[in-house]
């Protein structure tokens, strides 16, 4: 009889003793594939915020208004949502390794560039590209970890990954704010560029090869079905457009707030401002918490545990007092983290077949919401200042909470029906 098969890649000619097992923690390979994802996340997402804590510097630079300069954030989260879903698709026909290898080079170089874009305009269509590159590191970094890792093993591994991204997105931001305010806001983008290299050089070096991948034929049709599924299942609709408002929030304040503390009576150097992301560790510890807080309150009480949060650190934000605007963002990243963490939990949950495709389109919705949030909270803010800002970021959160009691009327209403069918019986 022939071996059974074990899911391992079988090699013409070489016994099924020799074939290989799946990466767990004290196994060869483990630790260099767990560094060099962290490497990664570390590397593409303090590229994909990093021009987020120098928008006053550009405005400055280029003569613009906080609503042009936004656009330099904007740009690149909206090509990463838009990017996210076809390049996870030809990661499947390509590889895993040979996407996120791609992706690395091509956001690395363009890091380096950015800094010496001539004008507003460069800059933002340098930034789009980086963005698209981006997108194809994130799905194509879980379906690798997903296929390499032992699944016992799995969450550990992707919550590794998930840390290089948070510690990335807040060390970009630190890196550049003090750069620029040592050699301005072109050096601080250079300075952030030069530190993505060095991740990136990281990461190829230390990244295993892929054992477990077999490519697939792409075959559009059939991930168009899958995708229509995905966007008539009324509950992920529903995860969807929780994940682009909360990110419309965040992204409104974190694009915004910038402005708002280099500006009297602040007048924060860009040095401290960058050193504001450190808030984003609140954001860490309240998303490793999520988890618990569902077991305590179920996802709908999460949830709305997050949005109160939210809302009361956006209040407490229009002070004028840098003592209450500080604990404010702490409750804002506290709540907004909390709340991603358990729509996108739920996302994987809900989605019985096809969960990659179902993951992108999260993604996706979260990075448009990020784009939205930034573009708007900034016209905003030039329009009316700060509290029109908190404004925005208010409706973007009380849609939350109307999205939050449909579906709670919804599971009601389906718990209904057993009993109603049961007694017309």
């Amino acid at each position: 009889m022939p071996p059974a098969h074990t899911g391992a890649l079988v090699i013409p000619g070489a016994s099924t003793a020799s074939s290989p097992e799946p990466l767990s923690p004290g196994r060869p390979g483990y630790r260099r594939m767990s560094l060099a994802l962290f490497a990664a996340g570390l590397a593409t997402f303090a590229l994909l915020y990093s021009t987020q804590a120098l928008l006053p510097a550009v405005s400055a630079g280029f003569g613009v208004t906080a609503g042009q300069a936004s656009w330099t954030v904007s740009a690149a989260t909206g090509a990463l949502a838009l990017f996210v879903l076809p390049l996870s698709a030809l990661s499947e026909r390509f590889g895993r390794t040979r996407m996120m290898t791609c992706s690395m080079v091509v956001a690395v170089g363009i890091g380096l560039l950015v800094p010496f874009a001539p004008g507003l305009e460069w800059l933002v269509a340098l930034r789009a590209v980086q963005g698209a590159a981006i997108a194809g590191i994130p799905a194509s970094a879980m379906a690798y970890l997903a296929e390499e890792v032992r699944p016992k093993e799995l969450v550990g591994a992707i919550g590794l990954f998930v840390a290089g991204n948070s510690i990335g997105g807040m060390s970009g931001r630190i890196v550049t704010g003090w750069g620029a305010q040592l050699w301005g806001w072109r050096g601080g983008l250079l300075a952030v560029g030069m530190m993505a290299l060095v991740c990136a050089v990281a990461f190829l070096v230390l990244l295993p090869r892929a054992r477990f991948f077999r490519p697939a034929s792409l075959n559009p049709r059939a991930v168009g079905r899958t995708v229509a599924g995905h966007l008539r299942d009324p509950l992920l609709l529903r995860l969807y457009g929780i994940g682009a408002l909360f990110m419309t929030v965040f992204g409104a304040v974190y694009t915004v707030i910038g402005y708002r503390l280099v500006e009297a009576p602040f007048s924060l150097g860009q040095g401290l401002v960058g050193s504001i992301f450190l808030i984003y560790l609140v954001g860490t510890a309240s998303s490793a918490a999520a988890g618990q807080l569902v077991a305590r309150t179920g996802r709908r009480g999460a949830l709305y545990l997050a949005v109160t949060t939210t809302a009361l650190g956006l209040l407490l934000s229009l002070a004028d007092s840098l003592w209450l605007i500080l604990p404010g963002l702490v409750l804002i990243t506290a709540g907004f983290f909390a709340g991603h963490a358990v729509a996108s939990a739920a996302v994987s949950r809900t989605a019985k077949t096809g969960r990659a495709q179902a993951s992108a389109l999260y993604q996706s919705a979260y990075y448009l919401g990020s784009s939205a949030g930034g573009t708007l909270g900034a016209l905003a803010y030039h329009a009316s200042g700060w509290a029109a800002t908190v404004g925005i970021a208010l409706l973007a959160v009380l849609g939350v909470v109307s999205i939050t009691l449909y579906g709670s009327r919804a599971a009601r209403a389906e718990r209904r029906l057993p009993a109603t069918a049961a007694a017309a019986r």
